[in-house]
């Protein structure tokens, strides 16, 4: 018996854990409830979709679950100058009921809570195009902006992309304190101090990344000794770079990154070719991994997924290994709590793909389930499949 399969028995055998429900969402408007069932014998399983909701505008780009309380926030991309972001609750088969809504300008690509008394008092979104992030004041229905900041070049980057600002992401860093934005037009990594109690964010000064990196997403990492590192996606460079995380002696200070290394996304003998684009990057453990769109590098429709280690001493990251997506367009993914699954979100392919990890190499493995979820998109195109978010 493979080492997946042994996982993939574990999780099969204990208490409860036959199977697993996930979310996704699609560009069209549909989100979907997923039940997936593992078969101990054989380490694979089935995915299928068992309910679709819709209510979160005409084009859902990110999904946010707080497992605790069993909300889901959705976060609309629409092009058209507005927008609705929603709430749900998530029922204890998985389906979803809209619980909240609210108008919004548009194009938020990421959102998330932030600050209160539970750290679910705000509402903070990215808008690509508008070149803003803006804020809300819980709860959602009603909201009327809390604060709006908007962002400036005082040159175009080197990217065609880059002619404005783009942020793609806000992010908490662990400690709650700070909002990270990860800038792809402006090469930026820009950080703001919160106020917990008022939602207000005062900008900090900026992470620099290297001309034309174009980072998108920023994920966390410490080490057992208390080293603090971050790791960002690059889309335009199609790398992920390394960065040192320093916090303020005092509450009045600021959080600083100072970035450190930056490997391809491919391994070092290898290119991404005129249309790829990096996409996501999750840290499990000392691994980091970043997805890859429209490489194919396994076949045809068949992207990767970069694995690298790293060194727990020092948070240098180095290449591990270039792993099958089983899927085209992987813009999101995500894995289980214990680490021995990872759901990938093909976007053009519109599939989840639940693959096998081994928690002790990191190493993706077999494919273990998959299923289509509304229709497939295009190539390079803002459609098919969003995200995709386990539910535990």
């Amino acid at each position: 018996m493979s080492r997946f399969v042994q996982l993939l028995a574990g999780i099969a055998l204990a208490p409860g854990a036959y199977g697993a429900t996930l979310i996704a969402s699609h560009f069209a408007g549909g989100i979907y409830t997923l039940s997936l069932a593992t078969n101990n014998c054989s380490g694979t399983g089935t995915l299928s979709v068992t309910s679709q909701t819709n209510g979160c505008g005409t084009t859902p780009g990110w999904i946010e679950l707080y497992s605790d309380t069993r909300k889901l926030y959705c976060f609309d991309e629409s092009w058209m100058g507005s927008g609705t972001n929603a709430e749900y609750s998530v029922g204890n088969d998985g389906r979803l009921t809209v619980t909240a809504q609210t108008k919004t300008t548009g194009n938020s690509v990421h959102g998330l809570l932030y600050g209160g008394t539970d750290g679910r008092g705000f509402v903070a979104t990215a808008e690509y195009s508008p070149s803003t992030i803006t804020t809300f004041k819980m709860p959602l229905s009603g909201s009327s902006v809390l604060q709006l900041q908007k962002f400036t070049l005082a040159q175009k980057g080197p990217n065609s992309r880059q002619d404005v600002a783009h942020p793609h992401e806000v992010h908490l860093d662990p400690t709650g304190k700070f909002i990270i934005v990860p800038d792809l037009g402006a090469d930026l990594i820009r950080v703001f101090k919160i106020d917990a109690s008022s939602g207000k964010l005062t900008a900090c000064s900026e992470g620099k990344a290297d001309p034309g990196d174009g980072p998108r997403h920023i994920k966390f990492w410490k080490s057992t000794a208390g080293l603090q590192k971050a790791y960002t996606l690059n889309e335009l460079g199609n790398s992920v770079s390394a960065w040192d995380v320093a916090y303020p002696a005092d509450a009045s200070g600021c959080l600083t990154l100072k970035k450190t290394q930056t490997l391809s996304s491919y391994a070092p003998s290898k290119k991404g070719g005129p249309t790829t684009k990096a996409a996501e990057i999750r840290v499990v453990g000392n691994f980091v991994y970043a997805s890859n769109r429209a490489d194919e590098t396994f076949g045809t429709q068949q992207d990767s997924i970069a694995t690298y280690t790293i060194d727990p001493t020092t948070g240098a990251i180095a290449w591990l290994e270039a792993a099958n997506s089983y899927s085209y367009y992987p813009r999101t993914f995500q894995f289980n709590k214990d680490g021995t699954l990872v759901a990938v979100g093909g976007q053009t392919s519109s599939n989840v793909a639940i693959i096998a990890r081994d928690p002790a190499t990191g190493k993706l493995g077999k494919l273990v389930a998959n299923v289509q979820v509304g229709q497939k998109g295009r190539a390079g195109e803002e459609d098919g499949l969003s995200a995709v978010v386990w539910v535990e």
